[in-house]
């Protein structure tokens, strides 16, 4: 592996293909054998710091269609800190279903990575070994006719990483072909590594038409945007002419929002929402008490889009709060995933629900162009080592972060990677927003 990273970090990528692969590699993973390690105990209370083991694991075979990655960094997502706490199902059960390969006492995670390709598999044209690469997450065969109009809708669709093996935190990666795209050459190896899932998320989640096609004009609310997935949903709204509402959980968080562009804040620590009364009962008057805020925010508009991630714990206000003929866009459920909402403000008033999860290749694409472009940036606020891993799983766990948080992998040090110096300092404001520099 060492040969690798040296011929890596000299900028010899043209050397990738002659040099041998090793057999095993540093690998961040879940043993199946501990998936019950955490029973009885409350979602807040299972650690990933305990479960997380960073262990030695053998090479996967290379297969057709398929590509192997040099992993210089990667990122934590929510998915990992649910593989990490057995929940809501251990991610053994998708890879015996899988097989194969990929059906193994250990699960290599993570769905996020920037690197370099050192092999391809058979049937591979579009790249080569030393290509410089990010990887999006979405596994697909494209065997089904379903699939073939939108890849998120084939019945083998997967989440690589999370419902697959060998995924990116980790100094190799197995991937298929058509999940590689190039990485924007005025980023980092973290700050390239971090967009890859939320980003396409957040784009398919409010700019597809596949979600909900948002226009310029239309008021978005965004959970979380100062999070993972809503960091990227509110530089959506405000570089597609939209106007988010941005809520956030403290007055650091909001500073970040606003440094952004956004103007609509709701701190929701400060505003003392409580939309459940006790574990099985919400409060509509607390629904109410969000709704007006808003409107007080908007001169009396309700929002035409809500974006919906955190689940169980906002989701009835969501689908109070949204106007007649509005959307409500959900994926993740960080909050639980056993969702109650008022039925009657949903069908009297003609709103929607659209499930969103991940992206297909073109909206990846279209998202990872964005960032390339510099249109979109990257919201790393901290970044972690390999050995590391369970603790920057942890600040996810316990939303104690801000942006996202990266992991080197291969890559020895932060800041390594840039190849376009020249746009880098054109952005470089915007690209260290989130680590308060």
């Amino acid at each position: 592996m060492q040969k690798i990273l040296d011929a890596i970090l000299a900028d010899e990528l043209d050397a990738i293909g002659s040099l041998d692969v090793p057999e095993s590699y540093r690998g961040v993973t879940v043993h199946a054998d501990e998936a019950d390690m955490f029973s009885g105990l409350e979602t807040r209370d299972k650690d990933p710091r305990k479960s997380l083991h960073v262990d030695e694991v053998a090479t996967p075979e290379l297969g057709p269609g398929e590509a192997l990655v040099a992993v210089m960094a990667s990122a934590i997502n929510y998915n990992t800190v649910w593989t990490s706490i057995f929940e809501p199902v251990s991610t053994f059960g998708f890879l015996r279903k899988l097989g194969g390969r990929h059906d193994l006492p250990y699960h290599v995670v993570g769905s996020d990575l920037a690197g370099v390709v050192v092999r391809v598999g058979p049937g591979v044209t579009a790249w080569k070994p030393g290509d410089r690469v990010v990887a999006h997450c979405l596994d697909v065969p494209l065997e089904a006719p379903d699939g073939h109009n939108d890849t998120m809708l084939d019945p083998q669709q997967r989440i690589w990483g999370f419902e697959t093996n060998f995924g990116g935190l980790a100094d190799l990666a197995l991937v298929k072909s058509n999940q590689l795209m190039p990485m924007p050459k005025h980023l980092t190896w973290e700050e390239a590594a971090s967009p890859g899932l939320v980003n396409s998320t957040a784009y398919r989640q409010l700019v597809s038409t596949n979600g909900a096609n948002m226009k310029q004009g239309d008021t978005v609310l965004i959970w979380g945007a100062s999070g993972g997935l809503g960091s990227y949903a509110t530089q959506f709204a405000l570089n597609g002419g939209a106007t988010p509402i941005c809520v956030v959980s403290s007055p650091e968080k909001a500073e970040i929002v606003r440094s952004m562009g956004a103007e609509l804040i709701i701190d929701r620590s400060a505003e003392g929402y409580r939309f459940w009364k006790n574990e099985h009962e919400q409060d509509p008057r607390e629904w109410k008490r969000f709704g007006a805020k808003i409107r007080e925010l908007t001169g009396g508009e309700d929002p035409d889009i809500v974006f919906e991630h955190p689940g169980r714990e906002t989701f009835g206000a969501s689908v109070f709060v949204t106007r007649k003929g509005g959307k409500i866009v959900t994926c993740a459920s960080t909050s639980g995933y056993m969702h109650q909402y008022d039925n009657r403000y949903l069908w009297m008033n003609l709103k929607s629900i659209i499930s969103s999860h991940f992206a297909n290749y073109r909206e990846a694409w279209e998202a990872n162009r964005l960032i390339a472009k510099g249109k979109i940036h990257p919201t790393v606020s901290k970044v972690y080592s390999l050995d590391e891993t369970g603790q920057a799983a942890h600040d996810v766990h316990r939303n104690v972060h801000q942006g996202k948080v990266g992991v080197l992998c291969l890559a020895p040090e932060e800041g390594l990677g840039v190849l376009d110096h020249e746009m880098r300092a054109k952005h470089l404001t915007a690209i260290n927003r989130f680590r308060g520099v």
